[in-house]
């Protein structure tokens, strides 16, 4: 194994540092989750169709036989029907047929990994170099920095001379001091002169050679990395998460409303403010916390000094949003409806008999009827649930008395109305039936609606509307067993 790989960016120093909230480091993973989260986003045609368009997309000429083998096995393994077409589901514009970058393919990854991994060393060293700058490792790069630092604060235009400065310090300089290097110190001279050809060859960057301990030193830093990121990914979440995704809503609306306060502020008023000044204290505040000296004060003087006044702090703010924070508004109120459906017996002339209670009307004209299929719903009354989510806001359903109104609202043809009684809509037999009694009958927006004596040939089927308030429930009042043969609608 080489020591190390001539020309290439590696980090030789001290590994990355690993950050952590807690003593006892980053949280390690729920493997539940993960497990969850695999069977998600891993399903079997959507693998199969990665792998499938990346070992199209490139030649397997430069992988090896291991690799080539692997990938076949999986496409072997891996159904191959696709459940979008089955379930007749949307196109999903993610999947590699509508985009021209290869797919998912293990091969493919293992090479751009290895390839990745010889060259983040660049990446590493910078970021060294800043843990050692900030952390004061020496304090006169440290005062350096804040010198510039300063410089930008009060005259922000120099940003523009940024970048170029440090092109010319860090790239161009070093580039020219490697084919001009110094004369050897055996050497007797009384001045260093740049004049004359090039001594050296010009210096080109190289990825790590893979096996050599500069390429274990970026794996070794990139694990490190990555742990940082989990770990400050799930920090902030964790402090960001509780007052703005409203579990607390008296929180999150406190929250909302000195955002929307402070944009209004800003808005009118920003181009008075000392910006300069803000910036030039934020930028010293922030490098001088991370003075190692300073760091142990601040932890040492945290709960004398520190702590009441965060509990302070808190306790003026609850108290604050217990008194102007107001959300104790009623509940959302709905309508729901159901239907009974009552059945004759014995034919046209037969008794009719109570049948169901079904969150539809089953009139001659909807898709159960016409399907040949059964209503659905309870048996009783006492069965029918409110919807999921919701509960009742009154003790008994109330019978519609408008039955005209809901007939013609659902353009419900071939059926009586009763205008009076009981308000049952009945249907009537077929038109070959009774053409005869329809010339007889006065003919509404939605039916026959006939009076007097007239006697007419009913259906099989007829049926009510009854209606009741339900009210929305909270969250914490919802119970996750809810009926699931719900026969309650919504309006």
């Amino acid at each position: 194994m080489d020591e190390y790989t001539a020309d290439a960016f590696v980090n030789r120093d001290e590994p990355v540092p690993v950050l952590a909230f807690s003593p006892t480091g980053s949280p390690s993973p729920d493997p539940e989750s993960k497990r969850s989260k695999l069977k998600e986003s891993l399903t079997p045609h959507k693998l199969k169709e990665k792998i499938q368009d990346g070992a199209a997309s490139r030649s397997e000429t430069g992988f090896s036989l291991q690799d080539r083998l692997l990938t076949k096995l999986l496409q072997q393994v891996i159904p191959s029907e696709n459940i979008e077409e089955v379930l007749d589901l949307p196109p999903d514009k993610r999947s590699t047929k509508y985009i021209g970058r290869p797919g998912f393919s293990i091969p493919l990854m293992t090479n751009n990994f290895r390839r990745f991994n010889s060259r983040i060393g660049i990446v590493f060293v910078f970021q060294t170099r800043l843990n050692r700058l900030f952390t004061w490792r020496n304090p006169t790069h440290t005062l350096s920095l804040l010198a510039v630092c300063t410089f930008i604060c009060l005259d922000p235009y120099l940003l523009a001379v940024l970048p170029l400065a440090a092109a010319l310090l860090f790239v161009m300089v070093p580039a020219y001091l490697v084919r001009h290097p110094a004369p050897p110190p055996t050497v007797h001279h009384n001045a260093y002169s740049l004049n004359g050809p090039p001594l050296a060859p010009p210096r080109t960057i190289k990825p790590a050679a893979e096996m050599s301990k500069d390429f274990f030193r970026n794996m070794r830093d990139l694990q490190n990395s990555m742990d940082d990121f989990s770990t400050v990914h799930d920090g902030v979440l964790k402090i960001i998460t509780p007052p703005t995704n409203f579990s607390n809503e008296a929180l999150s609306s406190t929250v909302f409303l000195f955002l929307f306060v402070s944009t209004c502020i800003l808005f009118i008023a920003s181009h008075l403010l000392p910006w300069r000044f803000f910036s030039l204290l934020a930028c010293w505040a922030s490098i001088a916390l991370g003075h190692p000296s300073l760091q142990q004060f601040i932890l040492n003087n945290r709960e004398s000094h520190i702590r009441p006044h965060e509990r302070t702090a808190q306790s003026w703010l609850n108290r604050w949003i217990a008194r102007d924070i107001v959300l104790d508004e009623p509940p959302e109120t709905r309508e729901v409806e159901t239907f009974e459906l009552q059945r004759r017996k014995g034919g046209t002339k037969g008794e009719w008999e109570s049948w169901i209670f079904s969150p539809n009307p089953y009139d001659p004209l909807s898709p159960q009827r016409i399907a040949g299929q059964r209503p659905k719903g309870t048996r009783f009354f006492e069965d029918v649930a409110a919807p999921r989510g919701w509960e009742w806001g009154d003790k008994k359903w109330v019978l519609d008395l408008g039955s005209r109104e809901w007939v013609e609202e659902r353009m419900v043809q071939g059926v009586e109305v009763e205008v009076e009684g009981e308000r049952w809509v009945t249907d009537l037999i077929e038109p070959d039936q009774s053409s005869s009694v329809a010339k007889k009958g006065k003919r509404g927006a939605s039916g026959l609606e006939v009076g007097g004596n007239e006697q007419v040939p009913f259906g099989q089927w007829r049926r009510r509307r009854w209606i009741r308030m339900v009210r929305r429930k909270g969250v914490s009042s919802i119970s996750s067993n809810n009926n699931n043969n719900n026969t309650g609608n919504s309006n």
